[in-house]
């Protein structure tokens, strides 16, 4: 008689675990306690913002590798640990940089390219330094002084984007540096500052090459006016600079796995990912603060997936589970480009990336996902969000171009279809640009309540895409659907 109550007991017991709701089985793993564990852990002073390539940057890896590991998740199939470690070279400013025009000594000023410069020279000024502009004119030798941008787009992004194209113009004219006047209020010349007057990264190519090109310099223009000054007319500029320090940095990604459950589609993996890298240590603030935290970008995105991987690791789904968090985010995508040409498992097995990357929020009753309509998931994200008190949108902030500047970027490149879950925001604005890159984004000042909604959502969306028999893909017409069925070799994919 006890052995047949010990075998209902048992059956019963099994039933329960096996008949648990996917709701029942995030609510048992998402708890506002681990939550607040993890973000206070990565946003505290003694990671220092958690920089690629310095000490601080490995702790938060190393705390992320142990993370995995407690929860059961495998680790890296290619090297048996959580981490792929990457090679970087890292650029110093150049150690000596002075600029004066017509004996006035310019303060705020970075470097885009170095070269050893040592000049006292009369110039011109050379408009915006475009095809036109040299027309007449002989810059052999010289230094040449231009506007940012172009007569239809003067802005920081457009400045940008245009510096290679007149690098190269300046170089086939003989030049020797350009000084250019970008027009950028103090918030955004704060982060050109922070960005160039500090050392960069770039992928090692395994090859010593020298930077081709004049030097190249910016100087703040925050209302345009200097350049129109200096429109007319020759100006004694004396510039000195030296090169370039380069050398080798390792930094990592940290990456687990959880094998799905059903016997065919646990051959197709949904990607969980997010930076944990920040911009660590730089202009101080208002309070003198200079720790560049990272709270909620990306403390708050590494958390997500945390959240994921501790759930999938006690419920794995039918589909299995590849946990990427990259390093390097903040130097531009380093982490996810090196990941997409050098994959541990084959891309072709990735059928969604779903990223979290944030800047902050500024609406606690939504979820925002910047790519919401272009997966033919969006509603599994919609009804996730909808179970935990939250609505599901779109970008509302398109001019921003927020899905080309996180890592889902990459994986949308080769095809695979790859949305980021933010935390909610109606415009890029307000409480989000306030901790934006500020050393106030600290982990005390996040709303908790919220938090646990939102890490919830998250987790049973991703519940939801994994274990749909129809496999995710681009919506019809997307930018990267031909890419989407060259990767999968498809040719009838249904939306």
């Amino acid at each position: 008689m006890k052995l047949k109550i010990l075998i209902v007991l048992i059956s019963l017991s099994s039933f329960t675990v096996f008949s648990q709701s996917d709701k029942e089985k995030v609510l048992e793993t998402v708890n506002r306690g681990d939550i607040e564990g993890h973000i206070y852990f990565l946003a505290d002073d003694l990671l220092k913002g958690r920089e690629t390539g310095t000490p601080e940057n490995k702790i938060a890896a190393s705390y992320l590798a142990n993370m995995f590991r407690s929860y059961g998740v495998k680790p890296n199939p290619k090297t048996g640990d959580y981490y792929q470690k990457i090679p970087f070279e890292k650029v110093s400013p150049p150690t000596t940089f002075t600029l004066s025009i017509d004996g006035k000594e310019i303060e705020n000023k970075v470097v885009l390219t170095a070269h050893k410069t040592n000049v006292n020279q009369k110039v011109e000024f050379l408009g915006y330094g475009l095809e036109d502009d040299y027309k007449g004119k002989n810059v052999k030798g010289k230094v040449v002084l231009i506007q940012a941008g172009s007569p239809d787009a003067k802005d920081a992004r457009a400045a940008f984007g245009l510096r290679g194209k007149k690098a190269e113009l300046a170089q086939k004219a003989g030049a020797i540096a350009i000084v250019e006047f970008i027009k950028a209020a103090d918030n955004m010349w704060g982060f050109i500052d922070h960005n160039f007057n500090a050392p960069r990264l770039s992928l090692a190519s395994g090859e010593s090459e020298e930077a081709s090109g004049p030097a190249y310099v910016w100087v703040q223009d925050a209302d345009g006016s200097y350049a129109e000054k200096l429109a007319n007319g020759k100006h004694d500029v004396a510039l000195s600079m030296s090169e370039q320090e380069k050398k080798e940095v390792i930094s990592q990604n940290v990456i687990g796995v959880v094998e799905g459950t059903d016997p065919k589609l646990k051959d197709q993996y949904i990607i969980y990912s997010a930076h944990y890298d920040h911009v660590g240590v730089g202009t101080p603030d208002e309070t003198g603060d200079t720790i560049y935290n990272g709270a909620r970008d990306n403390a708050v995105g590494v958390t997500t997936v945390l959240s994921m991987a501790e759930n999938l690791a006690k419920y794995p789904t039918k589909r299995s589970a590849l946990f990427i968090l990259f390093t390097a985010e903040e130097k531009g995508l380093l982490g996810s480009e090196y990941y997409v040409e050098n994959p541990v498992l084959p891309l072709d097995k990735m059928v969604y990336c779903f990223n979290s990357d944030n800047g902050g929020y500024n609406d606690t009753s939504l979820a925002t996902i910047i790519g919401l309509p272009r997966t033919t998931a969006e509603q599994h994200i919609k009804d996730a969000a909808k179970t935990f008190g939250l609505t599901a949108i779109d970008d509302p902030a398109p001019e921003q171009g927020l899905f080309d500047r996180s890592d889902n970027v990459h994986f949308a490149a080769k095809g695979i279809p790859a949305p980021t879950f933010s935390m909610g925001f109606t415009s890029f604005s307000g409480d989000v640009t306030k901790y934006y890159h500020q050393p106030r984004d600290h982990a005390d000042t996040i709303d908790y309540d919220y938090m646990e909604k939102f890490f919830k959502a998250y987790v049973m969306a991703g519940r939801k895409i994994a274990n749909d028999p129809i496999t995710p893909f681009w919506t019809a017409g997307d930018k990267y659907e031909e890419a989407g069925k060259k990767l999968y070799q498809r040719k009838d994919v249904k939306n």
